[in-house]
């Protein structure tokens, strides 16, 4: 069938996909699956995109090829992980624009040879069955593909990737109108919805037959296009053409060569050759046999002429070759374009460079250097070059070429010379035979403003050295008014300007800030005002208290002298008499707190003991409501004691009714006493006494770990021997390490450090927290990236504290992204802290778009970005400016989101304090902290000139009116990253589903999300942790699938080496189980080994694939647990 017959069904297919164009989501592509999820770039895409920029100079392959890496180097830092995709087919659409030709044959080898970017090639057509294998085996998320190509016919090809795409349910990412920022990537996002698999289903046939048609009918092109310049030479003759003018070089040039000389020659004979051809057929075929062919035909160059423009191109690669790009890039810019009869040139040229490279394995085992395939020809070069001999140097303005550049270029062209054969191309010089301008003769050849003539008006003089770094040399061509010029000095004012009232009516400015709802800040004398600011404060600590149960400190004002916490105090020979009685205090008061505690629990010890023999659930839970008041250890010990005895009769009970029901029995039992096992062991080890030990020995005999118990207390164990059978019905089945692993993973032990912090009362930091805290008091920035609730928003209240203790001056401002977490922060802000502020302040503000209360008299300022930006902008809001000591950005992840990005970059930007900038989610944080860094050391410099410039004016007695607080402010430019990966619990994949009527969540395993080819080539996602439930399901899978692996026993939980005759497994050792499982499956899928164990996963968990497909298209709600 012809192509006309399917242009209203291709017609149909661009309609479409022009209907889903406006319904696109213009969003960050990276904002959730930058570091896990595959995605692929079309390369013809690519290629338009690129070739189709506005910034790119045509004919400068250099700038091209830069253009391109610069996008994928951008896609690398982001850490995208794609690869590129070069279809067969695709490069029928180009036979009409042969420029491209070899630009993309070039593009491809560069990438393969010079980069290591993954590329693919090997498919024929985006509707061959090798690539619906390839897009089901790797599953990527989203295909990058332009919208437009450089035809219509291309157009078409383009139309076909994305439904096929959609078709194989993979996401669609417009090329075109992409922006990037430091975190993100902004596109145009068509997800794959059913009505458009439905469609490529129903019409699969047609679309089939149409793109063969399509095919077929560019392949006419290619022969269409080959005849007008070749004319009776076939495809097959140009391929054996260029097979022996390779093999011929390979002969002349033994020892090897570079990809520009070697395209140069060539190319170039191959042409020459070419065009003999071409003027022979021209002879034949005209009525006069006579015409010789070094005659000028009536439309066209003779050989000779050509000659001169392959000797004009030998002589560009040379520049090339020697040239540095600084002199390069300041080449003039020639406007005038080539002569019609040099396109046919141009053209063949372009397809036998397409010849040459399309081939270029020929070269194989001969020393090819293809480091320079990105800048294989400059056409803004060669057209100065034929400016020159054509204008300039028939004026006596003679070109010292070198002896390098002369050498180089005889060694070309004489290289040419015995390429061709067919007849003689003359010598290298003269490089000009013929008198034919290629060049069309043109007023203004070159582009050159610097030429045109000022305007008699001069500039008034400024110093800037933005603009002088910008302009450069520029400013000196421009005229400049002198300083003593009447209408410079009438401009010159001895004063400040500040900007603090409309220019036209001298009336005040306001702002947003002004226009916002004012609430509670004026009317001081007015009872029902204030009895309003009374309610407010009362439901602000309420509200507080029910976010966190924390008692509220009062701040007492006092000048703070830095200490570096992280370096052990060094101790004094002797304590004082005043430090003594301190200590002897502290002792006896904390003996009455221990006494009025063991009372306390002496009075509700009979009430809980009887709770735990009625209901053990409840009785459970008010032991450790009691344990979490107490403070005392060795109270804290005896309720732990008194719990395991009580979940040890339970236990006992339970078993002895399991028998005789022959029910299964309720492990929740035995979790709680393992529970308090391991507080017992790891809490109050220097309490237990040889009983105490003997009852915990004793507990394990009866849950089955025999092991444990005789390492724990042999002498209790070989006392019970007699009772081995009848302790057997109380086991629970399984190794102690199994069981705690299965059963008790969110109650494993963290490993917490022991020694108190002297800056924290509450309780004990960690090692990073100590580091926080060190931030702070160093006075130093800090990107703080955490899993949520690990305890990171500790360090922004250390901050407040500190702040508010320093002076009353001073102002830390808390940014958060959305009201209800400002509100939230504020409340809790209001239920931690008091403060006794001076008439007409207070501690704490709030400033959003809805209302602000005390904004501008407040220590602590809790406001979103858009309203703290009006501020730091205002020009009469900077005195309040230059008192923030602090800004502490809340999920500063926010900097890559799609609505109001700008802003927290903008904040960034402006603070000159220092800051903390707090996330869970942020993925490449070593590059947003080397960005911080460099505005500060920004800032740095900036603020090093003022305080030079201060000084001067000092010393020459002039009062500079700067605000105190200003130079009293100091503080350290470093910019710390904070890195802690550890949640404080773990997560669960849950699915929530509806089954006969009922809603179910049903767990799946996070390694039936993976495939086997994801893990070989980027390993494990750095966020894919699993519980240790999980671990030993993947540990079972495994084994399941090869009973013969020689590591199975090794690996098995209960002889792995960090396991081995623990009593209590913690958190620590569990995540080391993990990660050799991990590396284990890894090495597993490296030997090939390891697709059915993925495939066992995907059965085990198969609700994870009954659901997927709901997922995409009903959106249900997907938990965490």
């Amino acid at each position: 069938m012809d192509l006309e017959e399917y242009t209203v069904f291709l017609k149909k297919i661009s309609e479409l996909v022009l209907n889903e164009m406006p319904k696109a989501d213009y969003s960050s592509i990276f904002n959730d699956f930058v570091e896990s999820e595959f995605f692929l770039i079309d390369g013809d895409s690519l290629l338009v995109t690129c070739f189709c920029e506005k910034s790119l100079k045509q004919g400068q392959e250099l700038h091209f090829f830069y253009l391109v890496e610069c996008y994928l180097m951008d896609l690398i830092k982001k850490g995208g992980q794609f690869a590129i995709v070069f279809f067969k087919d695709a490069e029928y659409a180009y036979f009409n624009f042969p420029e491209l030709l070899p630009l993309r044959t070039a593009l491809i080898l560069h990438l393969q040879q010079n980069t290591t970017i993954d590329v693919r090639t090997k498919f024929s057509g985006c509707l061959s069955q090798e690539w619906e294998i390839f897009l089901e085996e790797n599953c990527p998320y989203f295909l990058i593909v332009a919208d437009e190509g450089l035809n219509n016919l291309q157009a078409h090809l383009f139309n076909f990737l994305i439904i096929q795409s959609w078709a194989m349910k993979v996401n669609v990412v417009i090329s075109s109108e992409q922006e990037s920022d430091i975190l993100r990537l902004y596109a145009f996002f068509m997800p794959s919805k059913f009505r458009n698999q439905e469609f490529f289903k129903k019409n699969e046939q047609k679309i089939e037959n149409a793109y063969k048609t399509l095919i077929k009918y560019l392949k006419e092109c290619r022969v269409l296009a080959l005849e007008t310049l070749f004319g009776n030479l076939k495809w097959k003759n140009m391929m054996e053409e260029t097979c022996e003018t390779i093999s011929l070089l390979k002969q002349l040039w033994p020892e090897g060569s570079d990809i520009r000389r070697v395209l140069c020659v060539t190319s170039c004979s191959m042409t020459l050759k070419m065009y003999y051809h071409f003027l022979e057929n021209r002879r034949k075929t005209t009525s006069d046999q006579k015409t010789n062919i070094q005659k000028v035909a009536s439309n066209c160059l003779t050989l000779q002429e050509m000659e001169d423009l392959c000797k004009l191109h030998c002589l560009s690669v040379v520049f090339l070759l020697h040239l540095p790009l600084s002199q390069r890039a300041s080449t003039r810019f020639i406007i005038s374009p080539w002569i019609k009869d040099v396109q046919t040139f141009l053209k063949m040229k372009k397809w036998s460079e397409y010849f040459v490279l399309n081939n270029i394995n020929i070269f194989e085992f001969w020393n090819l250097n293809l480091i320079h395939l990105c800048d294989l020809s400059d056409e803004i070069l060669l057209k100065n070059i034929a400016f020159y001999y054509e204008n300039e140097n028939v004026q006596g303005l003679h070109l010292n070429l070198g002896n390098v550049i002369t050498k180089d270029y005889e060694h070309l062209w004489n290289t040419v010379s015995k390429l061709v054969r067919k007849f003689d191309v003359g010598k290298p010089f003269p490089l000009r035979m013929t008198k034919l301008h290629f060049l069309e003769k043109n007023p203004l050849p070159i582009k050159d403003t610097s030429k045109e003539k000022m305007p008699n008006l001069g500039f008034i003089p400024v110093s800037s050295e933005v603009v002088d770094e910008f302009a450069g040399d520029i400013l000196k061509d421009l005229p400049f008014l002198k300083s003593n010029d009447p209408i410079v000095t009438s401009l010159v004012k001895h004063k400040n300007f500040d900007e603090l009232v409309h220019w036209h009516s001298h009336r005040l400015l306001s702002d947003d800030y002004d226009r916002t709802k004012c609430q509670l800040d004026e009317k001081y004398r007015n009872p029902y005002y204030l009895r309003a600011v009374q309610k407010y404060y009362v439901f602000q600590r309420f509200y507080g208290n029910s976010l966190e149960s924390v008692s509220s400190k009062l701040i007492v004002t006092q000048a703070i002298k830095p200490k570096n916490f992280s370096e052990p105090k060094s101790k004094k020979a002797k304590e004082t008499k005043a430090e003594i009685i301190t200590r002897e205090n502290k002792k006896r008061l904390f003996a009455k707190e221990e006494q009025k505690e063991e009372k306390k629990w002496n009075v509700l010890s009979f009430s809980i003991e009887e709770e735990l023999k009625e209901n053990l659930k409840s009785g459970i839970k008010n032991l450790e409501d009691f344990l979490k008041l107490c403070k005392s250890n060795l109270v804290k010990f005896k309720v732990e004691m008194v719990g395991l005895t009580a979940c040890l009769k339970a236990w006992k009970e339970h078993c002895r009714g399991q028998e005789k029901s022959k029910t299964t029995k309720d492990l929740s039992i035995a979790v709680q006493m393992m529970k308090r096992i391991h507080s017992l062991m790891e809490k109050y080890p220097e309490l237990l006494q040889e009983a105490d030990v003997q009852l915990i020995a004793r507990c394990l005999k009866y849950l089955g770990f025999d092991e444990l118990a005789n390492s724990l207390s042999p002498t209790e164990v070989a006392g019970d021997d007699t009772k081995e059978k009848k302790k057997n019905k109380y086991s629970v089945g399984i190794g102690p390490v199994r069981f705690q692993l299965q059963y008790m993973g969110h109650y494993l032990i963290r490993d917490e450090r022991k020694d108190p912090d002297p800056r924290v009362q509450d309780f004990i930091p960690d090692t990073w927290q100590r580091e926080l805290l060190d931030v702070v008091d160093n006075n130093e920035s800090a990107v703080i990236v955490a899993p949520t609730s690990s305890g990171k928003t500790y360090a922004s209240y250390y901050c407040m504290e500190k702040v508010l203790k320093e002076s009353n001056e001073g102002v830390v401002v808390y940014v958060a992204p959305t009201k209800a977490l400002v509100n939230q922060v504020a409340a809790t802000v209001y239920n931690r802290y008091t403060k006794n502020m001076p008439n007409g302040e207070s501690l704490c503000g709030v400033f959003t778009r809805d209302y602000r209360h005390e904004t501008l008299n407040c220590q602590v300022l809790i406001t979103v970005p858009a309203c703290l930006e009006l501020l730091l902008l205002a020009p009469h809001r900077q005195t309040w400016v230059k008192r923030i000591r602090y800004v502490i950005f809340d999920e500063v992840h926010c900097l890559g989101g799609e609505i109001g990005a700008e802003i927290w970059e903008h904040l960034l930007v402006m603070i000159r304090c220092p800051f903390l900038a707090l996330s869970a989610t942020i993925s490449n944080p070593e590059h947003l902290t080397e960005w911080l860094q460099s505005v500060k050391q920004y800032w740095k410099q900036t603020d090093s000139i003022i305080e030079k410039n201060i000084a001067s004016k000092r010393n020459d007695g002039y009062h500079a009116n700067f605000h105190k607080d200003y130079l009293q402010m100091k503080q350290s430019y470093k910019v710390r990253l904070v890195l802690h990966g550890d949640r404080y619990n773990d997560l669960e994949k849950h699915i929530c589903s509806v089954k006969h009527d009922e809603i179910y969540f049903d767990h799946f395993h996070p390694c039936a999300a993976l495939t086997t080819d994801h893990i070989e080539r980027y390993g494990f996602p750095s966020d894919l942790i699993l519980s240790p439930r999980e671990t030993v399901q993947l540990y079972d899978t495994m084994f399941e699938f090869w009973e013969s692996w020689p590591r199975a026993q090794e690996l098995c939980p209960e002889n792995f080496l960090h396991f081995k005759n623990k009593i209590v497994i913690k958190k620590l050792d569990a995540r080391k189980y993990e990660e050799s499982l991990k590396a284990e499956l890894t090495n597993w899928i490296k030997n090939g080994n390891a697709e059915e164990v993925i495939f066992t996963f995907l059965v085990k968990h198969a609700v994870f694939i009954v659901f997927l497909s709901y997922i995409v298209q009903s959106l249900p709600f997907y938990f965490s647990f």
